[in-house]
Parts: C-alpha cells; sequence; structure tokens
C-alpha cells in the first residue's frame, strides 16, 4: 500500500485551510480500489478478546430501541444476532492488525501526536448507532459494503439527547442540504468536531473504518497540567505576603492579597520549557499500557550493535506514540507518556516511519536510547522470520 494522500487531488494546504475543523468534505474514491484488510470475522474475532475493547449496537434490543452492550463477546452473542439492525464497532484495530495500522501512513500530512486511532465498525443492513456528534475530528472510509451518510448542522452540547439508554444519541436530528450520500469502498468522509451525523449499512453489509484523532478536554488538559505541574515545584515554594499592610478587618481576604496568589499562580504557570515536557509526555501516552510489553531477558547496547549489523531490524510496538519537542541538537523525544534527552536526528527518525535498521547507528546517540526504548517496550525485536513474513 503506497502512503499517498486520501485527499481526491486537494493539496494539504486547502484542505487545511477551507475544511480542516470548519467543514465536513466527500472525497470519492480516496483510496482507489481498496481492498479491506479485514474482514468480518476477523472484528468478530477481535471482540471476543478480553483485552480488545468492543461494543455492540442493537437498533431495536429486547429491552428498549438502541441497546447497547459492552465486549467481550462470544459466539453465542453473534449468533443470536439477526441479519440487520446491528452495529459491532471495535476500537484501536490498528494497535492489534499491521495492516490496519497502516492506514495511518496515508495521514502524514496532519501531526502524528493528534492521531488517536482507527475504530472499524461492522453493521448489516439497516445497523447504526444512531444520529449523533463526536468531540473530535474524524475520516470515515468506507472498507466494504455500503453505507448512507447524512449530515446535520454544528451542535453544541446543550442538544437534547434520547433518555434512558447509555449512548448519546441526538433526539432530534435534520439533514441539511446536499449532505446525504452513500459511500463505496474507498471513499471516504471527513467530518469535524460536533458536526451531527447519522451513518447507516444499505442493503449488504458493510464494514467503515474511522480514522479518530485525540482531542483532550480543556477540563482534561487544565488538571493533567497542575498536577505535572505540582510535581515540579519545590515544597519551599510558598505564598509570601512580605509587602504585608495593617488591616482594618482581620477576616477579610483583601485584593491585595488575591493579587499576590494570582501573580504567584501565573508565574508558575507561565513556563513554556516545563509546558512542553508536559505536553509532550501527555500526547503520547499509549492507549493500553498492557501493550508494551519488555523482552523477557534485559536488552543491552552490545545486543542492539549485534543485531542490527547483522541486517535485523528493530520495530515499533503497535499502539506505541512516538513525538518530539525542541531546537538545536538535541531535543526531547516523547515515547509513550515518557521523555528522553536525544538528538535531533534520531528523534526525528524515530518519530517518524522510517525502518529501524542498521543506519540508525549512525547517530551516535542511537544505541543507548534503543535499549532504554525495548526495555520500556516501546519498541520490539523483529526476527528473521517476521521479515520474511512481512
Amino acid at each position: 500500500m503506497s502512503a499517498s494522500l486520501p485527499l481526491g487531488g486537494m493539496d494539504v494546504t486547502t484542505f487545511l485551510h477551507e475544511y480542516w475543523q470548519k467543514k465536513p468534505l466527500l472525497i470519492r474514491g480516496a483510496f482507489p480500489d481498496f481492498e479491506s484488510p479485514l474482514e468480518p470475522n476477523d472484528l468478530a474475532g477481535l471482540a471476543c478478546e478480553e483485552e480488545v475493547e468492543s461494543r455492540l449496537v442493537e437498533v431495536r434490543g429486547d429491552r428498549t430501541p438502541w441497546q447497547l452492550h459492552q465486549g467481550p463477546f462470544d459466539e453465542a452473542t453473534f449468533n443470536r444476532l439477526g441479519r440487520q439492525d446491528w452495529s459491532l464497532l471495535v476500537q484501536a484495530v490498528d494497535h492489534w492488525v499491521p495492516e490496519v495500522a497502516e492506514l495511518l501512513e496515508h495521514f502524514t500530512f496532519l501531526p502524528r501526536w493528534r492521531l488517536d486511532d482507527v475504530m472499524v465498525s461492522f453493521a448489516p443492513p439497516g445497523g447504526s448507532v444512531g444520529p449523533h456528534v463526536d468531540n473530535y475530528d474524524v475520516f470515515l472510509l468506507q472498507g466494504s459494503g455500503q453505507r448512507r451518510w447524512q449530515l446535520g448542522g454544528l451542535v453544541d452540547e446543550q442538544a437534547p439527547i434520547v433518555e434512558g439508554i447509555d449512548l448519546r444519541i441526538l433526539a432530534h436530528f435534520e439533514v441539511e442540504a446536499d449532505q446525504d450520500w452513500v459511500l463505496e469502498p474507498g471513499d471516504m468522509l471527513y467530518i469535524p468536531p460536533r458536526i451531527a451525523h447519522h451513518g447507516v449499512s444499505e442493503s449488504e453489509d458493510c464494514l467503515t473504518y474511522s480514522i479518530g484523532f485525540r482531542a483532550p478536554s480543556m477540563d482534561e488538559m487544565v488538571t493533567s497540567w497542575a498536577d505535572y505541574l505540582g510535581e515540579q515545584l519545590s515544597e519551599t515554594e510558598r505564598y509570601s505576603d512580605a509587602d504585608l499592610q495593617p488591616v482594618s478587618h482581620p477576616g477579610e481576604i483583601d485584593q491585595a492579597a488575591l493579587e499576590r496568589v494570582r501573580h504567584a499562580m501565573l508565574s508558575a504557570l507561565d513556563d513554556p520549557t516545563t509546558m512542553a515536557q508536559w505536553f509532550g509526555r501527555v500526547m503520547t501516552q499509549v492507549r493500553y499500557p498492557d501493550q508494551l510489553i519488555p523482552p523477557e531477558q534485559a536488552p543491552s547496547v552490545t545486543d542492539v550493535r549485534t543485531h542490527l549489523a547483522a541486517g535485523g531490524e528493530l520495530q515499533r510496538t503497535l499502539g506505541s506514540r512516538f513525538a518530539w519537542h525542541g531546537s538545536g541538537d538535541s531535543v526531547t523525544l516523547f515515547a509513550d507518556g515518557d521523555g528522553i534527552a536525544c538528538s535531533i536526528t534520531l528523534a526525528r527518525w524515530l518519530a517518524d516511519t522510517r525502518p529501524i535498521n542498521v543506519d540508525i547507528l549512525a547517530c551516535t546517540d542511537a544505541p543507548e536510547i534503543l535499549v532504554q526504548l525495548l526495555a520500556n517496550g516501546s519498541l520490539q525485536w523483529v526476527e528473521e522470520s517476521d521479515e520474511e513474513e512481512t
């Protein structure tokens, strides 16, 4: 699969200027001659695994409309379902299936650290999860079959939802003019945050790949930033009032006291270096930490050099996240929530998708850092048999 831009011939600048986080875009033939890397049975098999996050939505459940079930599931669950009006959704399939992870290589025109995961959904005819909104950008790639997508307008968080069910389905949904399409395999629809949308499988079974992007809420960011910042501050840094004046009312919190607090808080917050270290760590935190499995035997620099020199490679663990920040020769490489001082050449190499082979040893700091990433489970050995299979 060649990593071409899936924008139907549109240049990246135009897409970002006119559509990104502004308005939807239908891209016919975004992936020409697309062949789904998964079959429905593959997806059902993943949904039966304990460590895989999955959901089942029935349009008409046995108790209420729009009934939600959480996985893992078993064969009996799928046997009882009919041939219409339900959807299976499996989260982060790119963390488990390398061929699905390869889809992300087509989206390198966007910051890699913004990518979240690839959710895959299967639906027989009539299958749907109802009209809803997402708080993040998403590209909806049709993998097989046909799905009708209808879009509404921009919806705020006060919009009423259907009560009494475990899904946030919009109580009122109106299709915008000219916002009704049937997608064929290889077609893709981009939807910005908070745009109402409703997808229904047409006359045959269909698979849809949802490439979603990370968009932490302000609540999450403020809380996380405060926690990280608090860990960096010294216990000796405290409220002080050396400019205190005599008071008339001892019980009053006066404006001067509040101004001291405000000044102290803003001084602590206004630290770009610390903020960059926090943001890099939080935006590379792995979704499923249990997937980072360190090797049974602790690796050494000699092990790494010998392996690469013999023609072996290392690979990024599926689900691992890499990014970097800084300027000059030395930057910070962020890997799965950790920060490592690193040369800019090595940081770019590891946060990109370049093969990790003997050529990487041209970076003098590579062996030690590769050992650390292997020990953390962010990288894995690629044995000769693995290379032959790929």
